[in-house]
């Protein structure tokens, strides 16, 4: 299936792009230097924190030294005219700021990927990789290409790569926030890594339950960690099983985690917007 990939111009409307593509992914490696963000839609027309993805973008396209200005109306106008010409049941949507400006944003969406249910029910398995990351608090496809190299190298059944630093500690998923819980509190990174927009969400709900301690989770304790999880927009809460050849907790979803994804799902229904 084609996705519809489309550039909004300065009038706010959608014109075709000159890119045939089958995924996000595959529009990722094939579009022009820049940044970005993805989220998601929910009962079709809506999404959660969409104006904190927007000022995101904008943050990022500083921190690429790119002169943009987002007009927060029009684009939201092109989201709609998007996603009913794509007329998805729910979809993942792609903004994309090009690095060379001026120049259209190009705006993209797919399908909702089916398989999103089942790993929030089973949990999955994740692989550590050393990368160094530059700028890691912009969200530049310049990262996409180097996650891709890596990805090559995890083993196969790993659904998602982690991020390690040189001293060992775990930053970030490929395309997530990484947390796990130890001694009864929950840890994660705060520097380093992309500050993500279900982060917040997690770490708003996860207050409310345990203790949260804003370190990262370094490899030596992966054997003594009691549960795992990580966050994005387009998943939310993702319980983790195992991390590399250490199995977490007893090898399944964690009641914290079934705790704070249910929260996270709570706090999603509550604040839905339309686009």
């Amino acid at each position: 299936m084609i996705i519809p990939v489309y550039q909004l111009n300065g009038q706010g409307e959608l014109q075709e792009a000159d890119l045939q593509v089958h995924s996000l992914a595959e529009l990722a490696r094939v579009e022009p230097p820049g940044v970005y963000t993805v989220a998601r839609t929910y009962r079709g027309d809506q999404a959660v924190m969409l104006d904190a993805h927007l000022s995101r973008l904008e943050e990022s396209a500083q921190l690429e030294s790119i002169p943009f200005e987002l007009d927060r109306k029009q684009l939201r106008a092109g989201l709609r005219s998007l996603l009913a010409r794509a007329a998805f049941p729910e979809a993942r949507f792609r903004i994309m700021v090009p690095s060379r400006q001026p120049a259209p944003l190009l705006l993209a969406a797919e399908p909702l990927p089916e398989t999103i249910a089942a790993v929030r029910r089973e949990g999955v398995v994740v692989a550590t990789q050393r990368i160094t990351r530059v700028n890691p608090r912009a969200k530049s496809n310049a990262w996409i290409a180097a996650r891709e190299r890596a990805q090559e190298r995890l083993p196969k059944g790993v659904y998602e790569g982690v991020v390690v630093s040189e001293s060992d500690e775990l930053l970030e998923g490929f395309s997530s926030n990484f947390y796990g819980v130890l001694d009864g509190e929950l840890r994660t990174s705060e520097e380093q890594m992309l500050y993500g927009i279900a982060r917040r969400i997690v770490l708003e709900v996860a207050a409310d339950l345990l203790p949260v301690r804003l370190e990262p989770v370094r490899r030596a304790e992966l054997p003594i960690l009691q549960e795992a999880l990580l966050s994005s927009s387009g998943r939310g809460v993702v319980p983790i099983v195992q991390v590399d050849e250490c199995r977490i907790g007893e090898g399944a979803p964690g009641p914290l985690t079934r705790a704070i994804q249910a929260g996270y799902d709570a706090w999603v229904e509550r604040h839905l917007e339309p686009i």
